[in-house]
């Protein structure tokens, strides 16, 4: 049986952030992977660009249960701690709206980053490996069981994931390891997701409509985000509703303001006023893409002159107060993460370990701590990973 200090399930941002660390420390890092390649998920994301953190990162980007949590790892390993180890490797980057930021060329960089710094930290790394089961060692400490030979280690990192996009091979195997182990889950559902909608709206709206974007402000109870928009033949995506649906739950109407820097209702007056003649089907699409002004207006028509203050409001609050109601989201085969995940009462917010478990830590996407859209939840990986990384 070969014996390694640390043992690292899954090779992804956290986990192999983690590996590194530890490796640097002289510690003996295996990491299994189940996959072919490892870092797949990196390698798809940001359209293949990788927006890998982001400058702007604090508590308040993130969504927990305690949302205090990520405080004390974010504090550890900073989006300038990344930024400086992406500069050393001359990855040229750019930075977006937002505080994003991309690398120039492709993702792949910052995976043959992580790659290279494993090995020079002296990490073995196993890709195509299932782990067919884990149990505690008697007198501390953890076996391995996969699909190539049986591992000992003193400590045990579960940087698995979550369950979306089940096609990478995601799953709930990191919730099984909790669970074996007496740790709770917060109950998980897909996040970061485009809405999917009733057969009549996307017949009339999403169907006609599908491929045109723009920018919207869209809200949900108190939260709000103001991002692009996009009309699909399923329903509605795009960075704002993806943002938004992290914190839809069903049966919840969703607002959304197609033009959030115009009060539509005194632009309407207005142009009554100085224009009458004008037509509102020529008015509007001065504000909005012609087919969806015509979706706002309906059957109303003719000069602006000969419509009352009544349908102008109607008109107004289709546009700055449109109410939608999503039947659901697409589900974890297009989120880009999972909320919900290892409760993090049981674990210790500085080190990542289970309380209750020495030797057993949980890092990344499988806890319960999930960011915005924008390169959070890569930094999550990056500052969790590198807090576990500094004492397993």
């Amino acid at each position: 049986m070969k014996q390694f200090d640390v043992v690292v399930v899954g090779a992804g941002a956290a986990g192999m952030m983690c590996a590194i660390e530890a490796g640097k420390r002289g510690r003996s890092v295996l990491v299994l992977e189940h996959c072919k390649n490892p870092g797949e998920k990196i390698r798809i994301s940001g359209g293949g660009r990788c927006n890998f953190t982001n400058v702007d990162t604090r508590g308040s980007n993130f969504l927990s249960a305690n949302p205090k949590f990520c405080l004390s790892a974010l504090s550890q390993f900073k989006p300038k701690d990344f930024i400086a180890l992406v500069d050393s490797e001359n990855i040229k980057w750019h930075q977006k709206v937002l505080g994003q930021l991309f690398c120039d060329e492709s993702a792949r960089q910052i995976v043959d980053m992580l790659l290279r710094h494993m090995s020079e930290a002296g990490v073995t790394l196993w890709t195509g490996c299932e782990v067919r089961g884990i149990g505690a060692r008697e007198g501390g400490g953890f076996l391995v069981s996969t699909g190539r030979e049986n591992i000992s280690c003193s400590s045990l990192v579960v940087a698995c994931g979550g369950k979306s996009i089940p096609k990478m091979g995601a799953s709930n195997f990191g919730y099984r390891i909790a669970e074996q182990f007496g740790l709770r889950i917060c109950e998980t559902r897909p996040g970061l997701v485009p809405l999917v909608f009733e057969t009549g709206f996307l017949k009339n709206i999403s169907a006609p409509l599908a491929g045109i974007g723009l920018d919207a402000q869209v809200s949900c109870g108190k939260r709000s985000f103001r991002e692009a928009m996009l009309f699909t033949h399923r329903g509605l995506s795009g960075p704002a509703i993806l943002q938004i649906s992290s914190f839809w739950q069903e049966g919840e109407v969703i607002v959304i303001n197609l033009t959030p820097d115009v009060d539509m209702l005194a632009a309407l007056k207005s142009a009554r006023d100085e224009n009458g003649k004008q037509d509102i089907g020529t008015f509007l699409p001065s504000y909005l893409p012609k087919r969806v002004a015509q979706m706002v207006l309906g059957d109303i028509e003719g000069r602006l002159a000969d419509i009352g203050n009544k349908k102008l409001g109607q008109i107004a609050a289709n546009v700055n107060c449109w109410q939608v109601k999503p039947i659901g989201t697409e589900g974890y085969r297009t989120a880009e993460v999972t909320l919900g995940g290892v409760d993090t009462r049981d674990l210790n917010a500085r080190t990542l370990e289970a309380r209750q478990v020495a030797g057993l830590f949980f890092v990344g996407e499988v806890v319960d701590v999930t960011g915005w859209l924008g390169g959070y939840n890569f930094q999550w990986a990056w500052s969790s990973g590198f807090a576990a990384g500094q004492v397993v």
